[in-house]
């Protein structure tokens, strides 16, 4: 059953008291020595006592307040719980930035009603920028956002965390081959990248290798400040993979035909 506006409400609030909570325990690790550990794979997946303890925070809260609702993070197991409301955590989305002493990482926080995804928050404590979003718009802190009108990818920028998460050739070709009409691209951008997006100051951010905490929370914020985020196939891009944002849905049906190639 969809949530009613005054449910919403009250979830979003609560989303602020995990924000804050994952922001005491990170920000006392931020530009300080920490120790760090690579959770393996194809590239540098780092992992810091700021990411553990940070969503340790989180999973007390809501264990406390709504122990029935079911939490997905990126640092431990997955709970399942009876209702279908489910907390979709990353607490530090952008580690390498956190560790490297950029400001361009982000606490996640999303809450899907069992169907997709209805309220988003990327938390960023160091700047004090709270992003959020719903159906009925997105703001920045109090600033209402609104994507801008870009409907040529001769004009518009690009940005990707890196190009390394294209680990299969043909998704790097694919990439390259919207990068390469692009007037500009960028790399390192993470959860805030997409922020940025929705802000008006980035036209298309395409991405590979995504698990559902990395981009469940900006799925609300995109759509509402009136932008686009997909799947590369133009599918439901809340479980992650191939994803692709645009800032003027009048772009995407061309960027989507060339990462098809």
């Amino acid at each position: 059953m969809p949530l009613t506006a005054e449910e919403l409400n009250e979830l979003a609030a609560f989303a602020g008291a995990l924000a804050d909570a994952a922001e005491k325990a990170i920000l006392p690790y931020f530009r300080k020595p920490i120790g760090i550990a690579d959770k393996g794979g194809a590239i540098f997946d780092p992992v810091t006592e700021a990411d553990s303890s940070a969503e340790r925070a989180m999973r007390q809260l809501i264990g406390d307040h709504y122990p029935s609702h079911s939490i997905l993070g990126e640092e431990e197991e997955a709970i399942r719980g009876e209702s279908d409301i489910t907390w979709v955590l990353d607490p530090i989305d952008g580690t390498r930035a956190f560790i490297s002493g950029l400001p361009l990482w982000g606490t996640l926080i999303a809450v899907n009603d069992g169907e997709r995804p209805v309220f988003g928050m990327m938390h960023q404590p160091f700047t004090g920028e709270r992003f959020t979003g719903t159906a009925a718009g997105s703001y920045c802190n109090d600033v209402k956002l609104a994507t801008r009108q870009c409907q040529d990818v001769a004009t518009a920028s690009l940005m990707c965390t890196t190009p390394e998460m294209f680990q299969a050739p043909a998704d790097l070709a694919a990439f390259q081959r919207v990068a390469q009409k692009t007037q500009m691209v960028r790399y390192g951008g993470d959860c805030y990248a997409y922020c940025m997006l929705a802000s008006g100051f980035v036209d298309v951010v395409i991405e590979a290798s995504l698990k559902p905490y990395d981009v469940q929370a900006l799925i609300p914020i995109i759509e509402g400040a009136g932008g686009i985020i997909t799947t590369w196939d133009g599918d439901d891009a809340q479980n992650g993979g191939a994803i692709v944002a645009c800032g003027d849905p009048r772009l995407h049906p061309g960027i989507i035909k060339l990462l098809r190639g």
